[in-house]
């Protein structure tokens, strides 16, 4: 099982919804990075539950860095995070051992480990373990934000409703990542809300679309071919779950573009390289061109849903029915962004170092 992302900055995560801990390693940091603790405990709040928009489940996050940091500094050696696993309720899926969870890993799960998964909460597979990658991730967002590069993640889309465009992205960035429900407009958050509610109180679940942006990245970056800023983005992306597309810049739309449209012409500002617009994302060739990196992804509907569904019994190959039992979020779009972010953190200080050397990052 591939648990391992990056090159010169590498993050392992491992544990299972249900087992003692969660956690991350990080590899590759170069020594005398701040570690801000209060921090990083803030953007696992954004993660967590929040209201009746969310789970039930509640756990503190009270993470433990247990090597790689004294006073505060990295040392240059692994850093391990720990995060205990502590409102669990094991005894929920204990009768849908062997039944698989329609759109959930259970199927897939046993046919690749054969019986030996930890199955209780999804293991391995659950987004419980998005909790590891955030605190991972934080260490790394904030050595960017000392380096001037900013990131913020907005909710697009949720249950057909659509927040407004990013516009001032300094600006904007710094208010969706202030808030616990990322959205540029907060009228329009609330209708996402009631939304949410809505489907919920059917049983039901919606998904939506995140936007990020990301800004002070130098141009340059990214190899060209199989390591490009698009196809690390991309790759980590898809290790969040419920992650099912992803777009650049203009996306799907610049399709239907002509040429003359969709090229970025080129400007001299102040001495730097600009583009009057920014239909590639802030990326050319797999190398960034010093413009925001914008991209977006789709989130599917929480899997887990309070109404019967058709499924099979993997054991003895019958055909069921499964209704769910336990505690899930009726929409998971909200909690995600702030994966989102984290997750491309990793990558860009990955890349970073990888162009500049691990020391650029201190």
């Amino acid at each position: 099982m591939k648990n391992t992302f990056g090159n010169s900055v590498a993050v392992t995560l491992f544990g299972e919804s249900h087992g003692e801990y969660i956690g991350a390693v990080i590899d590759g940091l170069a020594p005398g990075i701040e570690i801000d603790h209060e921090y990083i405990a803030n953007l696992l709040t954004l993660r967590r539950p929040n209201g009746d928009i969310s789970t039930p489940r509640q756990e503190k996050d009270e993470y433990k860095i247990v090597s790689g940091v004294i006073n505060n500094k990295t040392t240059g050696t692994p850093i391990t995070i720990l995060i205990p696993n502590e409102n669990v309720k094991s005894g929920d899926y204990s009768e849908m051992k062997t039944v698989a969870r329609p759109s959930h890993a259970d199927y897939t799960a046993e046919c690749k480990y054969h019986g030996y998964q930890d199955s209780r909460g999804g293991g391995h597979f659950s987004g419980r373990i998005t909790a590891a990658l955030v605190a991972a991730g934080a260490i790394c967002k904030y050595a960017l934000e000392q380096k001037g590069i900013y990131i913020g993640t907005h909710v697009k889309k949720c249950a057909g409703v659509s927040d407004r465009e990013f516009n001032n992205l300094s600006a904007d960035i710094n208010t969706v990542n202030a808030k616990t429900f990322a959205v540029l407009d907060d009228n329009i958050g609330e209708k996402m809300k009631e939304a949410i509610v809505k489907a919920s109180s059917e049983g039901d679940s919606v998904g939506g679309i995140l936007e990020t942006a990301i800004i002070g990245v130098p141009e340059g970056v990214g190899e060209p071919w199989f390591d490009s800023v698009e196809g690390m983005l991309s790759h980590i992306m898809f290790s969040i779950p419920a992650v099912k597309g992803i777009e650049f810049g203009a996306g799907f739309a610049i399709a239907d573009m002509q040429g003359s449209i969709a090229n970025d012409p080129m400007r001299i500002n102040d001495g730097k390289v600009i583009t009057t617009t920014n239909n590639n994302g802030g990326i050319n060739g797999g190398i960034t061109n010093g413009m925001p990196i914008i991209f977006r992804t789709a989130i599917k509907p929480t899997p887990t849903i309070f109404k019967p569904q058709s499924t099979i019994d993997f054991k003895t190959m019958t055909e069921t029915t499964i209704e769910a039992k336990g505690r899930h979020d009726p929409a998971i779009v909200h909690r995600a962004r702030v994966v989102q972010d984290s997750a491309s953190a990793i990558v860009l200080c990955d890349m970073l170092s990888m162009r500049f050397g691990t020391d650029w990052m201190k």
